[in-house]
């Protein structure tokens, strides 16, 4: 006797399972693999999600891809600051500032939390 071979077509989400899916894994602290694994699911389409989703938030708050920036004159730290490689001021006044031979692993992993906030 044959067995019959069924053909299972893949399995098309609304927008709104897929941004609450690309929500899930952000918050889930997992890799995409293991979130992917668990759930089901393609990287790639993750990936998807993912994008649509940082898209759909920068449109919705006006957010440019490029901002200006101001670059001034070398000045000398004032007594004891520390002298910056890097210093990064916010249109709120807040600053971001690193020395020189910085870790760049970790400001990766600094900046992917603020993208996430």
């Amino acid at each position: 006797m044959s067995e019959k071979q069924v053909s299972v077509a893949p399995r098309r989400r609304s927008p709104a399972e897929a941004e609450r899916l690309a929500a899930e894994f952000e918050a889930s602290g997992l890799s995409r693999g293991e979130f992917c694994r668990n759930r089901g699911l393609k990287v790639s389409t993750l990936d998807a999600y993912r994008k649509r989703r940082r898209q759909a938030q920068r449109e919705a708050t006006g957010a440019a891809r490029w901002v200006a920036v101001q670059v001034s004159g070398a000045r000398q730290p004032d007594g004891d600051a520390p002298r910056s490689g890097l210093a990064v001021v916010l249109g709120s006044g807040r600053r971001i500032e690193v020395e020189r031979g910085f870790d760049a692993g970790t400001l990766g992993q600094l900046l992917s939390v603020l993208e996430r906030s």
